[in-house]
């Protein structure tokens, strides 16, 4: 097995097209639904960004907090997945309105790519099922003091801490995607990365970027959350692989697949 093998990255890439299919949508609603949470989550961090330049004067530090640069991520993987799935859709209307055979036009440009951006996007999506889970943990059991304090931030918490989570989850349950095992050293990789990046914020702009990161309150303690939440980590995509098992056992047989798409509806005489 070769390094991309090993991390689900085979030649064909996605022949069966579970990055852009739903077992419940049609690829043109999968695409709209994820671009629309990519619309959201493109506009909360520009309206947090000039909030925090303009109102707090704490620009500089945006970027030095694991929750934001999550949520980074997760708009990043919206924009990517809604253009590769509506790309996917255009291309099964093409063939459709052509009159091809039901297996031509089942394709999306991300299969044409080189494997290196295969695998980052492979990559992006597990981080995106596994994350927000563990932001939101963290922060409502440890960090949410203050966090309803005004308007603003009761929004952001909300948007940040919350929706995060449930748009992880729709898109758990409206996908084919299921994280593989071997993602679990960049999970940890990423992780172990971002203790580096708090730490050099704390030599660099003086302070934590969160309580449970300084030393002085316990060496043990320390420790634990270092440890903790990794282990945390392996233990959300433990879950998610078993929801996504079930996703498919009572999707899979009843609802449309891949396959069922603007051909076979064509066929029946509906549209999407």
């Amino acid at each position: 097995m070769g390094f991309y093998e090993f991390f689900g990255v085979t030649t064909p890439f996605d022949p069966d097209c579970t990055f852009v299919s739903s077992h419940i949508l049609s690829p043109l609603a999968l695409g709209v639904f994820r671009l629309a949470l990519a619309i959201y989550t493109l506009v909360a961090l520009v309206f947090i960004l000039v909030w925090n330049g303009t109102k707090l004067h704490n620009l500089d530090t945006f970027f030095s907090y694991f929750t934001n640069l999550c949520y980074v991520g997760m708009c990043a993987y919206f924009w990517a997945s809604a253009v590769q799935t509506l790309a996917f859709s255009s291309r099964l209307r093409k063939a459709a309105a052509a009159k091809a055979r039901p297996t031509e036009g089942r394709e999306y440009p991300l299969q044409q790519w080189p494997r290196f951006l295969q695998l980052l996007h492979v990559f992006l999506a597990c981080t995106i099922f596994v994350f927000p889970f563990v932001v939101t943990i963290v922060f409502w059991a440890l960090l949410a003091d203050g966090a309803f304090s005004s308007e603003f931030n009761s929004w952001k918490n909300i948007s940040v801490h919350a929706l995060n989570a449930a748009f992880a989850l729709l898109e758990i349950l409206f996908s084919r995607i299921v994280p593989q095992w071997s993602n679990i050293p960049i999970l940890i990789l990423v992780l172990g990365g971002y203790i580096g990046v708090a730490y050099i914020t704390h030599a660099t702009q003086g302070f934590y970027t969160y309580s449970f990161l300084d030393p002085s309150h316990g060496t043990g303690k320390l420790v634990g959350y270092i440890v903790g939440i990794p282990v945390a980590a392996i233990i959300i995509l433990a879950i998610i692989k078993g929801v996504c098992w079930v996703r498919d056992k009572i999707f899979a047989r009843r609802a449309p697949r891949p396959q069922d798409d603007e051909y076979h509806l064509r066929e029946k005489g509906s549209r999407v």
